[in-house]
């Protein structure tokens, strides 16, 4: 009887894992379309095992001042994305991410 249980679990965590596959592959696929239309500034970073392996940072603009408003769109609509697949306020991934940006340069 233990083994049942076990079993249905075992299937259930296999079923939520091809969700989050699929998902994931959804999302991947969203991204590419829009590499595809007309974009002036683009984030991509890459993360395996909870450690960022590698990412890059790509625009263009007209100005400098343009290019620093891109990048700061960028980075607000990073820090809403990460606010909302965390379920929590904006401002507290902003803070957490001002944390973390000076813990990075503690370690330099």
């Amino acid at each position: 009887m233990v083994d049942e249980f076990e079993d249905e679990a075992d299937a259930a965590d296999d079923a939520a894992s091809d969700t989050d596959d699929r998902e994931f592959a959804q999302r991947v696929e969203d991204a590419r379309d829009l590499l595809d239309e007309d974009a002036t500034a683009l984030y991509v970073g890459v993360v395996r095992d909870g450690r960022e392996v590698d990412s890059t940072f790509a625009q263009r603009a007209d100005d400098a001042q343009q290019e620093g408003m891109q990048a700061l769109s960028l980075l607000a609509s990073h820090i809403r994305l990460v606010s909302d697949e965390a379920g929590v306020d904006y401002t507290t991934v902003a803070g957490d991410a001002v944390t973390l940006a000076e813990q990075l340069d503690e370690h330099e």
